[in-house]
């Protein structure tokens, strides 16, 4: 019977060095040419290293304590190889490192990969149980996780036993500072990450919730929208570079629709139907909610329709509008801003706001038919625009005056 072959390696990742500047030390399995490696969440500075020993040079405490951990692991691999060995067992480097770490199968689960096999399984339930652009938040959830593990941690995973509230509160950190996300957009994604906590906590992969005593606080939001002369002044002005030109066609779109951007950006022709009358109609369902938005088609953003029809993203994506990503989208809008003399933060939910608050709500249009145009399930969400209402009591507070002083 041919033995195997088996040897343990310690060396540093000088490529992915620390703030720092230490480099962490890895150590290789190899058992029959088959290798695996283990971060060790050690560190050293690469100058004390000494690769021909596998060891560090360095008298300090530090050093003392890695020089230790590494004979330690010597041993340990060497005692479970020889054991595995002699007891006839299959021996691969992947099982004599999971008998190193002491994992079982459910304690080889990693937070990121039970992440990610979730957003696979929501993905497949788009149109279903889920909208497209919530697997989308789970999936940049996810990612933005990672990133943390390989900053804080050096790993692209951590096993889900580790989770702990530590990583819970530096995600939050991480999402305020590393990716400057605003209050609710940070809660949002603490929500995704603790959907995924419940769900090992259910299947038992986890024993202690890392989120016990850790509470979300949304602040209010003054939702932005633009008065009528702020719509005409976009709508009237004469834009030399076509990119812009074009995000100003897509907001005025969405301005005289109430669409979302998710749903301009997928609107298609099966979703402009004729009705009886001969009216055109917007009608679709939400990607967010599913709900169904049924919108008479006015003149202006029927015209909009008419400029991009047969534009090669248009032909290319099957889609009515050639509209690009939100985040290019929403950069142009603030140049659009600057241009038009407007000093307020247009974004995509701008649109929207203007259309509810200006364009419908204003002109008395009943809530109950705004709540069927915006695709809300309930007049109590279309409830949030009617603040904005205020210009209206005005308008008709200087008639009774007019009325008083005639």
């Amino acid at each position: 019977m041919r033995r195997n072959s088996f040897g343990v390696l310690f060396f540093l990742k000088k490529n992915q060095l620390l703030k720092s500047g230490e480099a962490p030390v890895s150590m290789r399995i190899t058992v029959n040419g088959q290798r695996e490696e283990i971060r060790t969440k050690k560190s050293i500075n690469p100058s004390l290293w000494n690769q021909a020993k596998e060891c560090s040079r360095g008298r300090d405490r530090k050093s003392h304590d890695l020089n230790n951990y590494i004979e330690s692991a010597q041993i340990r691999l060497s005692q479970l190889f020889n054991e595995m060995e002699q007891n006839g067992k299959t021996i691969t480097a992947r099982i004599l490192r999971n008998k190193f770490l002491g994992m079982d199968d459910e304690d080889r689960k990693t937070l990121i990969a039970f992440f990610n096999e979730h957003n696979e399984q929501c993905r497949k339930l788009i149109g279903i149980d889920y909208a497209d652009i919530t697997v989308r938040r789970y999936e940049c959830c996810s990612r933005y996780l990672q990133e943390l593990i390989q900053k804080k941690y050096g790993e692209d995973d951590l096993l889900l036993k580790e989770v702990k509230g530590e990583l819970v509160r530096d995600f939050e950190f991480f999402m305020k500072t590393e990716k400057k996300c605003q209050q609710n957009t940070v809660i949002r994604y603490m929500k995704c990450f603790k959907k995924v906590i419940n769900l090992a906590i259910a299947n038992e992969y986890i024993s202690r919730n890392p989120f016990v005593g850790i509470k979300f606080h949304e602040v209010p939001v003054n939702k932005e929208f633009l008065t009528m002369e702020e719509v005409t002044r976009i709508t009237q002005k004469e834009f030399a570079i076509l990119r812009l030109e074009l995000v100003r066609d897509v907001f005025l779109f969405s301005i005289w629709t109430g669409l979302a951007f998710i749903d301009v950006y997928n609107l298609k022709q099966e979703h402009i139907v004729t009705d009886n009358n001969g009216n055109l109609w917007i009608r679709k369902t939400r990607e967010k909610t599913n709900n169904m938005c049924n919108i008479p088609l006015l003149s202006t953003p029927k015209q909009i329709l008419m400029k991009y029809e047969g534009h090669p993203v248009c032909k290319e994506r099957g889609t009515l509008l050639p509209v690009m990503c939100n985040q290019k989208y929403n950069s142009y809008l603030k140049e659009i801003a600057d241009l038009c003399g407007i000093n307020k933060k247009l974004s995509t939910h701008t649109a929207r706001y203007t259309f509810a608050s200006v364009v419908a709500l204003a002109n008395n249009v009943s809530l109950s038919n705004v709540a069927k145009m915006l695709g809300h399930s309930s007049t109590r969400m279309t409830q949030h625009y009617a603040k904005v209402l205020d210009q209206s009591i005005l308008k008709d507070m200087q008639k009774v005056e007019q009325k008083m002083n005639s």
